[in-house]
This record gives structure tokens, C-alpha cells and sequence, in this order.
């Protein structure tokens, strides 16, 4: 067994406050440059999925919403803006766990999260809250294209969120949009030292690459994205859906 190449993760500081509409990929590019990098062939971007949706426009005024008759009862016995417990309705295709004021549903893209991957801190207003990106592969698509625009490097690109993980205290980052690269390791048929096939073996490396950019970046130093060099796992077009668990092997469903 040869051990691995060295990872390098760099935290893009310098990003300003994201708007609707902003350019993402440039203010990134920008960024990177302040800094003395230089991008190159197999980097990895990872950013933050605020700032992701922030640039999309993915916000909603709550002022716009009108809590049904169920959010207004949830609102009321656990202290929680009627508003917001809608709009977590709203973005939930399924309500997997409400109790003890926590609630817990899949969203319409079938990330199983709290509510609904609904964010309300550092939105830019009191009164607003921001959702997930509609479709967090075609923005890590856009990076990777808009990337080699502005470079003429091939990259990859990861749209990562912070999501509780069960039975395990803590929270960690996981990988919901993903392009430039394959998101997952499998090693199912491969040998293990003993001469053994291993059967269930998949790792995950988006979110785990996606773990690694969040220790550089923290959650208070107001930097939203990372750039990852010498990462050496599969290259190719692959997708966050695919760390999606099929409903029919989920245990638990």
C-alpha cells in the first residue's frame, strides 16, 4: 500500500458581503489573487452554501409568508416565529421528526437536515431567511465552467452546508453539490490487507474534502470558501445526489 500525496488547504479570505446577482466565481478569483495563489489544474474549490444562495438569490421575505394553522400551533408551544416554521414546510417534501421544538424533514432535494437547511443568521436582514441553492450541482457547475473561463484550469467545485449528523454530537460539513470531481471512493471487490474483498467499504470524500475546507474556514472568521490542492481521488462528472442513501436500503426510513 503507497501512502497518499500531501493536501494543501488554502482559506480564501478577503470575500466581500455576497448580494443577489453578484458574480461569485470572480469575487472567489479575486480573492485568491490578493492572496499571491494562482489557480491550478486539479483544484478544488469548496464554498459555502450561503454564499451560494445568497448570489442565486435564494432569500425570502418573511413578511411574504402566511403561517398555515399547524406552524402557528408549532410556533406558539416552543417560542418560534410562525414565519419561519412555514416556510421550513414549504422547502420539506417530507416531515421526518418534529419534537422538543426541533424539526427535522427532507428537503425538496432529499437532504435529510433541520429545518429544511433554512438559515437566518448573517442573512443581510432580520426579516430574512436563506434557503438552500435550487440545485446545488448546477452551481458547482457554473464554478468549475466559470472557473476555466476566467484560468483555462479544470477544477472542481463543492457547495458545502453544515448538517447535524445522528447519534453523534457535533456538527460537520457535507458535500451538496458537487462537480470536477466524483464524490464518492468506492472500494467494494478491492482486497483488504489480508487478502480479504471488501463488501461495504464507500467512502465519502466530498464531505470529507468538504470537512477539511471548514477547519480552515470556521464558522466566525467570515470566510466562506477554501481552495484544496494535491487532492489524488477520482476525477469525472459526478454529483451530490449520488451521497444520497436510496430509500430502499435506508434502515431507518
Amino acid at each position: 500500500m503507497t501512502a497518499g500525496q500531501p493536501l494543501t488547504v488554502y482559506p480564501i479570505a478577503g470575500i466581500p458581503e455576497v448580494h443577489p446577482h453578484d458574480d461569485l466565481t470572480a469575487l472567489i478569483l479575486q480573492a485568491v489573487a490578493a492572496q499571491g495563489l494562482t489557480v491550478e489544474d486539479g483544484d478544488i474549490f469548496v464554498v459555502a452554501q450561503k454564499v451560494v444562495s445568497k448570489a442565486e438569490g435564494a432569500r425570502v421575505e418573511l413578511n411574504t409568508i402566511t403561517p398555515s394553522e399547524m406552524a402557528e400551533r408549532w410556533a406558539k408551544e416552543w417560542g418560534r416565529d410562525a414565519r419561519a416554521v412555514e416556510l421550513v414546510f414549504q422547502e420539506s417534501r417530507r416531515l421526518v421528526r418534529m419534537q422538543r421544538g426541533l424539526i427535522v424533514s427532507e428537503t425538496l432535494h432529499g437532504f435529510v437536515c433541520a429545518n429544511a437547511g433554512l438559515d437566518q443568521s448573517n442573512t443581510g436582514g432580520k426579516e430574512v431567511a436563506i434557503l438552500l441553492p435550487r440545485d446545488p450541482d448546477a452551481s458547482a457547475r457554473r464554478m468549475v465552467e466559470s472557473v476555466r473561463a476566467a484560468t483555462g484550469k479544470t477544477t472542481g467545485a463543492i457547495v458545502a452546508d453544515t448538517f447535524g449528523r445522528p447519534w453523534r454530537v457535533g456538527l460537520a460539513q457535507v458535500a451538496l453539490g458537487v462537480a470536477g470531481i466524483l464524490p464518492l471512493i468506492d472500494h467494494i471487490d478491492q482486497m483488504d490487507d489480508d487478502g480479504r474483498p471488501m463488501a461495504m467499504t464507500v467512502i465519502a470524500a466530498a464531505d470529507q474534502l468538504a470537512c477539511a475546507a471548514d477547519l480552515v474556514c470556521g464558522k466566525t472568521r467570515r470566510v466562506p470558501a477554501a481552495l484544496i490542492r494535491g487532492y489524488d481521488g477520482p476525477r469525472g462528472e459526478g454529483s451530490g445526489k449520488e451521497l444520497l442513501r436510496d430509500p430502499a436500503l435506508d434502515l431507518f426510513r
